[in-house]
């Protein structure tokens, strides 16, 4: 119960970080980075990390790509 408790906060948190930025391609950028961080971290828990990496990553791009700023918005990226 404590992993699923870990892995839905952490899921959380990287949705809610995983779109700084304007622009669509600079919020997948970033939300790619983010989700592979929180991907790999996961994936260590489960013992592969280079997967929740790849995963986390995925999912992170596709979040920061696919949403706009005013949906979710963690402030001002680091490409303008």
């Amino acid at each position: 119960m404590r992993r699923y408790l870990c892995i839905s906060i952490l899921a959380a948190a990287a949705i809610s970080l995983s779109a700084c930025g304007t622009t669509p391609g600079c919020r997948a950028v970033t939300g790619a980075g983010l989700g592979a961080a929180g991907g790999a971290v996961l994936g260590a828990i489960g013992g592969n990390p280079l997967a929740g990496a790849a995963a986390g990553g995925v999912a992170g791009a596709a979040v920061g790509g696919l949403t706009r700023p005013d949906q979710v918005s963690a402030g001002q990226g680091p490409c303008y």
